[in-house]
C-alpha cells in the first residue's frame, strides 16, 4: 500500500458509582427529568469544595490492572480550562501529567494493542440542539459524573480492528462491573484519531507521518468502524489528488455514511492545565494495589479458555462469553450432563457406563449448548445479548440436562423436543413427565415402525420406483410420509434405514 493508516482511539466510559465524582449528587444515567441530580458543587458555585469519590478511583485501578497497566503510586488531579455551556465551572477536573494507569495492552485476534494511559475525570453536561430554534438547552444531570478515559497507541490499521477492540473493552468493563458501557445511552464513547502515513510497505515503519484527523460523536461501535473505513478512503483520495489533509475534528453522519467537518482542532496547550488546588494528591502502597488485583473477577479471555475445556465450538464459546447469563446456565447444565447420562444408561440397561467414548460426552455438551443458544431466546422472546437475567426461568439445569440426554439417545424427535421444552418453560415439570402426559416419545421400535413403513410403501408405489431409478428425493419423500403417518414420533434415521432395506 502507498499509504498506511495510523489509528489511535480515545475511549470514555462513565463509571457506575452511586454518586458523582466530587459530590453526593446521584449518578443516574436513566434519569429522564433534566437538572434533577445537581448540587452547588457539581454546578460550580463559588465557595464549594470537591471531595474525591473513592469508589471511582478503585474502579479505574481495577480496569488498569485488567489491561496490564502500571498503576501510579502517587498522582494528582488538574484543572483543564475551557469554556462551554455544558461545563458549569468553566474548567474540568481531570488528570494530565500523572494518570492513574499507564503502559498496558489488550490483545485482539493475536495483535497487541498498546494502551498509553487511563485517567479519571468528571463528565460534562449534555446539550440539546432543538430543530429550527436559535437556542439550545442544557441538562447538567451528567455534569460531574465520574468518567474514565482510555487512550491507545496508534496501533490500529482497519475499521475491523477498531471494532474488535471496542467490543472486547466493552465486555471487560461489564465483567469488572465498573461501567455498563452502553453506547446508546452515552455511557461509553469512542473517538478516533486517524492519519495516513507514507509507507515503504506493509509491516514497515512509516517514512512520513500524515496529518491527524479526530472523529467524534460516534454513538455505536459500528459507527466507529465505519467512520475509520470511510476516512481512510477520503484521505487517500485527497492525497492521490495532490491535496493536503486538514487537521480538524469531524463527526459521523450515519444517514450519509460519511464524516463531516465540525471544527479545527485545539492543541493541549490551549487548555492551560494546572494542579487542582482544592484536592489532595493521591498515594497508594503496593499492598493496596495488590489487594485490588486480588479482588478482580474472571475476565472474558479467562472465561473463553475455561469454556474451551468443555469441547464447545468457538462460536458457542463466544456467545456464552458475551451473553453471560446463558453461559452461567450452561455451566450449571454441564455439571449435570454426565450423571444424567449415566442414570439413563442404568435405567435402560445399556452396556457400559456413559461416556464409554470421550467424543460422546463432547457431542452431548455441544448439543446442550446449541439448544440453549437457539431455543432460549425464543422461549424468552429476546435476543441472546438481551438475556441478562434468568430469574424466574422455570427450567432447572437438572431437568434440562435430562432432556438433552433423551434427545441425544433419540427418545425424542426434534419436533417433540421443542414441544417438551416449551411445556417445561411454562410449567417447570421434568421432561419424562411431560412426554408421558402428552404422548410425545419418539418411536424407535423396529416392528412398530416396520408396520408404518409397509403402509406408506403400499400407498406410494411410484415414489418407490423413482427411488429405485436413483432419485434420492423420493426417499426423503417416503421418510416424510412415514413421519406424518406416525404423528412426527418416528425415529427418522431408523425409518430411512428400514425403508432402504424394504425397497431393496
Amino acid at each position: 500500500m502507498k499509504y498506511r493508516p495510523v489509528i489511535g482511539l480515545e475511549i470514555h466510559a462513565e463509571l457506575n458509582t452511586k454518586t458523582k465524582m466530587f459530590c453526593d449528587s446521584l449518578n443516574d444515567p436513566d434519569e429522564k427529568h433534566p437538572n434533577i441530580n445537581i448540587c452547588p458543587i457539581c454546578m460550580g458555585h463559588p465557595g464549594t469544595l470537591p471531595v474525591i469519590n473513592h469508589e471511582a478511583v478503585k474502579k479505574v485501578i481495577m480496569t488498569g490492572l485488567a489491561l496490564n497497566c502500571k498503576i501510579a503510586e502517587d498522582t494528582f488531579f488538574e484543572r483543564k480550562n475551557y469554556f462551554y455551556p455544558d461545563l458549569p465551572k468553566g474548567y474540568q477536573i481531570t488528570q494530565y501529567q500523572k494518570p492513574l494507569c499507564e503502559g498496558g495492552h489488550l490483545d485482539i485476534a493475536g495483535k497487541k494493542i498498546r494502551i498509553t494511559r487511563i485517567h479519571l475525570e468528571e463528565d460534562a453536561g449534555r446539550l440539546y440542539h432543538l430543530p429550527n430554534k436559535d437556542y439550545s438547552l442544557v441538562d447538567y444531570n451528567r455534569a460531574g459524573v465520574p468518567l474514565m478515559e482510555l487512550v491507545t497507541e496508534p496501533d490500529f490499521e482497519t475499521g475491523l480492528e477498531v471494532k474488535k477492540f471496542a467490543e472486547e473493552l466493552q465486555l471487560i468493563l461489564r465483567y469488572l462491573g465498573v461501567s455498563d458501557a452502553d453506547m446508546e445511552k452515552g455511557l461509553m464513547r469512542v473517538e478516533v484519531n486517524i492519519s495516513l502515513s507514507s509507507s515503504a510497505g506493509s509491516g514497515q515503519m512509516p517514512t512520513a507521518f500524515g496529518t491527524k484527523v479526530e472523529i467524534k460523536n460516534l454513538n455505536s461501535i459500528k459507527a466507529a468502524s465505519d467512520s475509520v473505513d470511510y476516512e481512510i478512503k477520503r484521505q487517500t483520495e485527497l492525497l492521490e489528488a495532490g491535496k493536503k489533509v486538514a487537521q480538524e475534528t469531524r463527526g459521523w453522519d450515519d444517514s450519509k455514511k460519511a464524516t463531516v467537518i465540525q471544527r479545527s482542532k485545539e492543541g493541549a496547550h490551549d487548555y492551560r492545565y494546572f494542579p487542582e488546588p482544592d484536592l489532595p494528591p493521591l498515594k497508594f502502597t503496593s499492598a493496596q494495589i495488590e489487594a485490588i488485583r486480588d479482588g478482580l473477577l474472571e475476565l472474558p479471555s479467562q472465561r473463553r479458555a475455561r469454556f474451551a475445556q468443555y469441547g464447545l465450538t468457538e462460536a458457542q464459546i463466544e456467545i456464552f462469553t458475551v451473553a453471560r447469563h446463558l453461559g452461567d446456565y450452561y455451566e450449571h447444565v454441564a455439571t449435570e450432563l454426565d450423571s444424567s447420562a449415566k442414570d439413563f444408561h442404568i435405567k435402560k440397561g445399556l452396556k457400559g457406563e456413559f461416556p464409554n467414548e470421550p467424543h460422546l460426552s463432547r457431542r452431548l455438551h455441544e448439543l446442550s449448548a446449541n439448544y440453549i443458544i437457539t431455543e432460549f431466546p425464543t422461549l424468552m422472546n429476546a435476543r441472546e445479548a438481551e438475556i441478562d437475567d434468568l430469574e424466574g426461568f422455570k427450567i432447572s439445569p437438572e431437568a434440562f440436562a435430562e432432556l438433552m440426554v433423551l434427545i441425544f439417545h433419540k427418545e425424542l424427535s426434534s419436533t417433540g423436543a421443542k414441544a417438551v421444552l416449551k411445556e417445561m418453560a411454562e410449567t417447570g415439570l421434568h421432561p419424562e413427565q411431560i412426554m408421558k402426559e402428552k404422548n410425545l416419545g419418539q418411536v424407535s421400535d423396529k416392528s412398530e415402525l416396520g408396520a408404518v413403513v409397509d403402509k406408506v410403501v403400499s400407498k406410494n408405489i411410484q415414489a418407490v420406483e423413482d427411488y429405485k431409478k436413483g432419485k434420492e428425493a423420493s426417499l426423503k419423500f417416503l421418510v416424510g410420509m412415514v413421519m406424518r403417518e406416525s404423528g412426527g414420533k418416528a425415529n427418522p434415521q431408523m425409518v430411512e434405514e428400514i425403508l432402504k432395506k424394504k425397497i431393496k
